[in-house]
C-alpha cells in the first residue's frame, strides 16, 4: 500500500503552529536581523546543521525539519530558554530608543519610503544583482540599527538574478532557478479580514493584479510586489519574473509596477511618507503617483501637485555614464501611459513626455527616467564626491548656461553595513576595541579605539582570516569542479590548493568592460612570474558574473578561466563561480588585498572594497569612486593619475604596467618583510591605519546619518510647508513659474559700471525686468573658482528705480578687489522663498 502524503501549499504550509514555542522560532526566522546578528545561528544549527550550513535560511530549516524534531528540541529547557531570551532581546531592540529617537524629534520625520529595483539582504532572499541592491539592503539594515523610520518598497522576482555555472570550456552559463515564495523569509500582507492585499494596476488591454509581501528587516519593513497572481493574463504573470531581464517593454512594465504600484501600496497600508527616496531612476513613476494622490486629496491640478510633492522626493543617481540611464521610446510611453496621463493626471501625453526629455519639442527624443526623477524631486545626489561631479556634467544639459559647479547634484558617499560583512573574529576584535554598540550611532571614538590594538593581535587576527578563506575556497572549488565533470585528480587537488601563509589577492565584481577585470591579465607571463615566485608566493581568487546579454563581459570571464586552467597556473589562482553574497562575505573577510581596476570615472562609488576595511584587508584600486576620496599612502595603494583617459588601450597598457610595478615593488615586499616575531610591521601599520581611518567613514551607519540630517529632515520640513493649506504655496509657485516663463525673454542688462575703492570693487548694474516683479528674481555677481579662490556669489542690492524706464532698476554690490573686475559677471536668477534654484526654476540671464 502506498504511503499517503499531505501536499501543503507553498505559502500556507502545514507548519506545527500548535507546538508550544514554534511561534517564537517563526518570529526569529522571519526577521532578517539574523543576517547580520548571528545570535540565533546556533538555534538553526541545532535543528538541522547540514541544512543550515547549506542554505543559511532559517525559514527553510523550520519548514523542512520534522514536527518530532521541533518538539524534541523545544522540550529541552536550555534550548527553550535560549529561544525565549532571543525573542525578548529582539523585541526590546525594536522597542528601545535608537540614535534617531535620541537625536531628533520623532515628529520631524514620520517616515521615508525607500524605493529600489533590488535589495541585497541575504542569500535567503535572492532578489538582487549587485551594487545597487547592496546599497539598498545595507541602508535598510543601518536604518534599522539607527531607528530611522524607513519603509522599503521593491519587487519580488520569481527568478531573481541569474545563477552562474562555468562549463568545461570556461564559459559562463546562466541558470534561472525559481524562487518559491513559501521558502523565502517573507509573509503575505493581509487585510484585517484575512484577505491577501492585492492591487490592481491598469495596463493596455488587461489590468495587472499585484500581490503584496512583507519582509521584516530588524525594525524596518520592506514591502515587495509581484505579478504572479492567478487572476492575471499569462504574459502579465511574468512581469516580475526576472531582475534586469527581457527587453525595454518588460523593463517599462516593471518600473510602472514599482513606481505607481509601490506608491499605491503605501496608501493601501495607511502609510503617508514625508519623504520618497528614489534609489536610482527606475522608480521615478512614483513621483507621478504621489502627485496624483495629492491632486485627489487637495483638489489641485497636476502642476501644483507636482510642485508641492516634489519637495519631499529625493533622487539618488548611481549612474556614471549617460548610456546607463533607462530610456524608453515615445511610442512605448504612449502605449502604456497616455491614458494615465490624460485620464488620471489631467495632462497631455506631450506634457508627460516633456518631463523625461532634454528638449520637450523633440518628438523623437526618448523618455529618460533619470530626467523624470530629477524633475520630480526636491534634491538630487550622487554616491561619491567624484560621482557628484560626474553627475553634474551628465545633467548639465537640463540647466543650460548654468556653471557646471551649480548644476544641482550633491553627493552622499555610500557606505556598507559593517555588521553584515565582518567576520566573527572581526566582530570580536572591534567589540573589544569599541564596544558592542559601535555601529548604532556616532562613531567618533572608533578610530582611536582601533589604534590601541597591538601588532601581534592584529596579525594573529589576519592569519586566522586567511586560513578560513583558504578552507572555504578549497571546499567551494572542489564542489564546483566535481559538479562540472572535472577529473577525480582535479577535484582532489582542489582540496590542497593555496597556502594560508601566502599573500592573497582578491578580484570579484560584475564583469563589464569598463571595470577592466582583465587589466591584471594584460601580461600573462609577468602575472605568472608574480604568482609563482617560490620565495614570495602570491595567490589570486577571481569571481564575478557578466550579464547574460553582455557578450564582451562573458568573453572576459572565459579569458580568465582559460588562464587559470593552465597547469602551471592552477596552484596559484582560482575562479570561484556563481559570485553571490556568500562568496562575497568569505572573500572580503579573508583576502589580504582587494583589487579594483575600473576605468575612471565610470565607477560611481563601488562598495566591494569598503567591505574589506572592517576585516583588516587593504585596497589597491583605481582612483575612482569612493577610493578617490578615501586614498592616502598610509591606508593602501592607488592606481592611475586621477585623470580621465577614456577607452584608450594605450592607457590601459600603461596602467597595467603600473599595477604590476605596485605589486612587485611595494605590495609583495611589504607583506613578506617580517620582524623577529614573524610580524610584517609595516603591513600591520597600514592595516591599522586603514581600519581606524576608513572603516567608520565608509560605513552605512555614517551614510544613513548623513541622509537623515542632510536630506530627509530638510525634505520633510519642505514638504510639510508646501502641503499645508491644501498646497497654497504650490499654487503660488506655479503662478510665479508662469510669470517667469512669460517675461524672461524680455529681461536684459543695461550699463554695468565698476569703481575700485581700496580693497573693494563697487559694481552697479542696470537691470530691465519688464513686467516682472523684482521680488521674483535675485541679481548677483558671480566669479568662477580658480586655483586660489573658490566660486564667488554676491547678492546685489536694489538701490533705486531707473527714471523713465518701465521695470528698470539699479543694483549694487561690493566685492573684494583681490580679484580683477573682469572676474565678476552680473546675472539674474529666479527667486522664491524655499524653492531650489536651479532645480525647480532653471532660467538664468547673464550680463553682456
Amino acid at each position: 500500500m502506498s504511503k499517503q502524503v499531505r501536499v501543503s501549499h507553498p505559502i500556507y504550509g502545514l507548519l506545527p503552529m500548535e507546538v508550544e514555542g514554534f511561534d517564537s522560532l517563526a518570529e526569529l526566522a522571519l526577521n532578517l536581523r539574523w543576517s547580520w546578528n548571528h545570535a540565533t545561528d546556533e538555534v538553526w544549527r541545532q535543528l538541522d546543521p547540514g541544512l543550515w550550513e547549506t542554505t543559511h535560511n532559517p525559514w527553510v530549516v523550520l519548514q523542512t525539519v520534522s514536527r518530532d524534531r521541533i518538539e524534541r528540541v523545544l522540550a529541552d529547557p536550555a534550548f527553550r530558554a535560549n529561544v525565549d531570551d532571543l525573542v525578548q532581546t529582539r523585541r526590546h531592540a525594536v522597542e528601545a530608543a535608537a540614535w534617531f529617537q535620541e537625536t531628533h524629534a520623532p515628529a520631524s520625520l514620520a517616515s521615508v519610503a525607500y524605493f529600489s529595483m533590488e535589495f541585497m539582504l541575504s542569500e535567503a532572499l535572492p532578489i538582487y544583482s549587485g551594487g545597487l541592491g547592496n546599497v539598498a539592503g545595507d541602508q535598510l539594515k543601518a536604518a534599522s540599527d539607527l531607528g530611522v523610520p524607513v519603509v522599503g518598497v521593491g519587487l519580488l522576482y520569481q527568478q531573481g538574478y541569474f545563477r552562474q555555472v562555468i562549463d568545461r570550456e570556461g564559459a559562463q552559463q546562466a541558470l534561472f532557478p525559481y524562487n518559491d515564495p513559501g521558502q523565502l523569509p517573507i509573509t503575505p500582507v493581509r487585510q484585517a479580514n484575512g484577505e491577501w492585499l492585492r492591487l490592481e494596476i491598469a495596463l493596455p488591454g488587461y489590468s495587472v493584479w499585484l500581490r503584496a509581501w512583507q519582509v521584516q528587516v530588524g525594525r524596518v519593513k520592506l514591502y515587495l510586489l509581484d505579478s504572479n497572481d492567478a487572476a492575471n493574463y499569462p504574459a502579465h504573470r511574468g512581469i516580475t519574473s526576472e531582475l534586469y531581464g527581457g527587453g525595454p517593454e518588460l523593463r517599462l512594465k516593471q518600473e510602472l509596477l514599482l513606481g505607481i504600484g509601490g506608491w499605491r501600496l503605501l496608501g493601501a497600508l495607511g502609510i503617508a511618507p514625508d519623504v520618497c527616496h528614489l534609489n536610482e531612476g527606475h522608480a521615478a513613476f512614483a513621483v507621478l503617483e504621489r502627485a496624483r494622490c495629492f491632486m485627489e486629496d487637495a483638489g489641485q491640478p497636476f502642476d501644483v501637485a507636482l510642485a508641492v510633492t516634489r519637495a519631499g522626493n529625493l533622487f539618488t543617481t548611481h549612474t556614471a555614464v549617460d548610456a546607463g540611464f533607462d530610456r524608453f521610446a515615445p511610442a512605448l510611453i504612449e502605449q502604456y501611459l497616455a491614458g494615465y496621463a490624460a485620464q488620471t493626471l489631467g495632462i497631455s501625453l506631450q506634457d508627460l513626455l516633456a518631463l523625461g526629455r532634454e528638449d520637450p519639442k523633440d518628438a523623437s527624443e526618448p523618455f529618460n527616467m533619470a530626467y523624470l526623477a530629477l524633475r520630480g524631486s526636491g534634491a538630487v545626489n550622487g554616491v561619491s564626491r567624484l560621482h557628484g561631479a560626474v553627475s553634474r556634467r551628465l545633467f548639465a544639459p537640463l540647466f543650460p548656461r548654468w556653471p557646471i559647479e551649480e548644476v544641482p547634484v550633491g553627493h552622499v558617499t555610500n557606505g556598507v553595513h559593517m555588521p553584515s560583512w565582518d567576520s566573527a573574529a572581526a566582530d570580536d576584535l572591534w567589540t573589544d576595541a569599541g564596544g558592542k554598540g559601535r555601529w548604532l550611532g556616532t562613531t567618533e571614538t572608533l578610530e582611536q579605539d582601533v589604534r590601541r590594538v597591538p601588532d601581534a593581535g592584529l596579525w594573529q587576527f589576519r592569519h586566522a582570516a586567511s586560513t578560513a578563506l583558504v578552507d572555504f575556497a578549497r571546499e567551494r572549488l572542489s564542489r564546483e569542479l566535481a559538479g562540472s565533470g572535472a577529473s577525480p585528480d582535479a577535484v582532489d587537488a582542489a582540496h590542497t590548493v593555496f597556502d594560508p601563509n601566502a599573500l592573497t589577492l582578491g578580484f570579484a565584481r560584475r564583469f563589464a568592460t569598463y571595470k577592466r577585470p582583465n587589466l591584471l591579465l594584460h601580461d600573462p607571463a609577468r602575472l605568472l612570474r608574480l604568482l609563482a615566485n617560490p620565495e614570495r608566493p602570491v595567490q589570486l581568487i577571481v569571481a564575478g558574473k557578466a550579464h547574460p546579454a553582455d557578450g564582451a563581459g562573458q568573453a572576459l570571464i572565459q579569458e580568465w578561466t582559460r588562464f587559470i586552467r593552465r597547469p602551471e597556473v592552477r596552484p596559484h589562482a582560482i575562479f570561484l563561480g556563481d559570485y553571490d553574497m556568500e562568496v562575497t562575505e568569505h572573500l572580503v573577510q579573508g583576502v589580504d588585498v582587494w583589487l579594483n581596476t575600473p576605468r575612471r570615472p565610470w565607477e560611481a562609488c563601488g562598495t566591494s572594497g569598503m567591505k574589506v576595511l572592517v576585516n583588516g584587508g587593504l585596497n589597491l584600486s583605481e582612483l575612482d569612486g569612493w577610493w578617490a576620496e578615501a586614498y592616502a599612502p598610509e591606508v593602501g595603494w592607488a592606481l592611475g593619475d586621477g585623470q580621465e583617459h577614456g577607452d584608450d588601450p594605450a592607457w590601459d597598457a600603461v596602467e597595467a604596467d603600473k599595477l604590476y610595478d605596485l605589486l612587485e615593488r611595494e605590495v609583495v615586499p611589504e607583506f613578506y618583510a617580517r620582524d623577529a616575531n614573524g610580524i610584517p610591521v609595516a603591513w600591520v601599520a597600514r592595516m591599522r591605519e586603514s581600519m581606524a581611518r576608513l572603516t567608520p567613514r565608509f560605513s552605512a551607519d555614517r551614510a544613513v546619518r548623513e541622509y537623515v540630517e542632510q536630506q530627509y529632515l530638510p525634505a520633510a520640513a519642505a514638504y510639510r510647508g508646501r502641503v499645508a493649506n491644501r498646497g497654497a504655496v504650490g499654487r503660488e509657485m506655479v503662478d510665479w513659474q508662469r510669470r517667469l516663463a512669460a517675461a524672461w525673454a524680455m529681461l536684459r542688462f543695461g550699463d554695468v559700471t565698476v569703481e575700485t575703492r581700496g580693497a573693494e570693487h563697487v559694481v552697479e548694474a542696470q537691470v530691465y525686468l519688464d513686467d516682472l516683479d523684482p521680488e521674483a528674481v535675485r541679481v548677483e555677481l558671480y566669479a568662477d573658482g580658480t586655483a586660489g579662490s573658490p566660486v564667488a556669489r554676491q547678492e546685489m542690492t536694489r538701490v533705486r528705480r531707473l527714471t523713465g524706464a518701465s521695470g528698470g532698476y539699479v543694483y549694487s554690490a561690493a566685492v573684494p578687489s583681490s580679484r580683477p573686475p573682469s572676474a565678476y559677471t552680473a546675472r539674474v536668477i529666479p527667486y522664491f522663498d524655499g524653492v531650489a534654484v536651479p532645480l525647480e526654476a532653471a532660467q538664468i540671464r547673464w550680463q553682456g
